[in-house]
């Protein structure tokens, strides 16, 4: 597989509720009202969604040098930090990916919360990260079941401005992929747009370990694992 490129629908996906909840500052209860039916409009909206895309490149031969928390693939290296290093360590290949809940759900939430209703606003914000976390997982998914036949497993997944990871990296991952891959575009300070999306890189191998994210070993104070797993709301 060289490059592959992905379309998913709501129902696609499997978004985490609880998760939402507990992002919104009501882990394990019910959402008071107004927010209830704030919640209950967004869903509806990203139901409607066509704008959720991935798109992935499987690079080989890879290099990785741990003393050095870098990557080296098609003649790029990328300073990903030793930690990253370290969870893709025994990988053979390796996987870049952009994925993004599309332009809708990133204007609308921008719009509500710089007007007359950020509380809304917030929501929107809110699921659309959780949107685009669960295409990153659904991609995850697909690419997994592709490579069992292979006898190839994967890593977690993990991206630039996590774990010491240089956000100006994201500039070498996307010229991996034609312009603007799945609409995305990047700011010269290596913002994405839309800014639901996430970019990022999986190791592949028949020696590689498939880990939970170790918050213990990133500083990141504004990862959705880390503040779904704290119980505190998510800040993106």
């Amino acid at each position: 597989m060289t490059i592959k490129e992905y379309t998913f629908s709501y129902k696609d996906l499997s978004i985490d509720l609880a998760g939402i909840h507990t992002a919104l500052g009501y882990p394990g209860s019910p959402l008071p009202a107004p927010f209830d039916s704030y919640l209950e409009e967004v869903l509806d909206f990203a139901s409607r969604l066509t704008e959720i895309r991935a798109i992935c490149r499987i690079i080989d031969p890879v290099q990785l040098e741990p003393s050095k928390g870098s990557i080296h693939a098609d003649g790029r290296s990328f300073l990903v930090g030793k930690t990253v290093c370290k969870e893709l360590r025994n990988s053979e290949k390796l996987l870049f990916f952009v994925c993004t809940a599309g332009k809708s759900i990133s204007d609308q939430s921008a719009k509500l919360l710089k007007g007359d209703d950020p509380a809304k606003g917030y929501i929107y914000d809110q699921v659309g990260t959780f949107l685009t976390e669960a295409a990153g997982d659904r991609m995850q998914q697909l690419v997994q079941e592709e490579l069992v036949a292979s006898g190839e497993r994967i890593t977690n997944r993990y991206s630039p401005g996590y774990c010491h990871w240089d956000v100006a990296d994201q500039h070498r991952l996307f010229s991996l992929f034609p312009p603007a891959p799945c609409g995305v575009t990047l700011t010269p300070s290596a913002l994405m747009h839309p800014v639901k999306s996430i970019s990022g890189v999986i190791g592949i191998g028949k020696e590689v370990t498939y880990r939970d994210y170790p918050c213990a070993l990133c500083q990141s104070l504004n990862c959705i694992y880390r503040k779904v797993n704290d119980g505190k709301a998510v800040r993106h």
